[in-house]
């Protein structure tokens, strides 16, 4: 995750950051993160940053036919996972 930083009144600080990528997960492969295969995704950010977070945080966006969306994913001052939203279904 890259670092973003910000300048206000010679303090250097951490800014919160949002990060939108598309994300396609067929029903067989999301099969391997119910399983315990497979713990972690790793996708793309659409301005090319590399994105890790715990597949438990996709549980409320599967489908029958897996996951596929333009996602939305926030982390707070620290780096840690605030919110995952969906944008639109693909």
């Amino acid at each position: 995750m890259p670092e973003i930083w910000s300048l206000k009144q010679s303090k250097v600080k951490f800014v919160e950051m949002k990060s939108q990528f598309t994300l396609r997960i067929s029903a067989e492969e999301m099969q391997r993160y119910y399983k315990g295969h497979a713990k972690t995704v790793v996708v793309q950010a659409d301005r090319g940053e590399t994105l890790q977070f715990s597949a438990d945080h996709l549980r409320a966006f599967v489908r029958h036919d897996g996951v596929a969306g333009w996602f939305e994913i926030e982390y707070d001052a620290a780096g840690k996972f605030v919110s995952l939203n969906c944008l639109k279904l693909l």
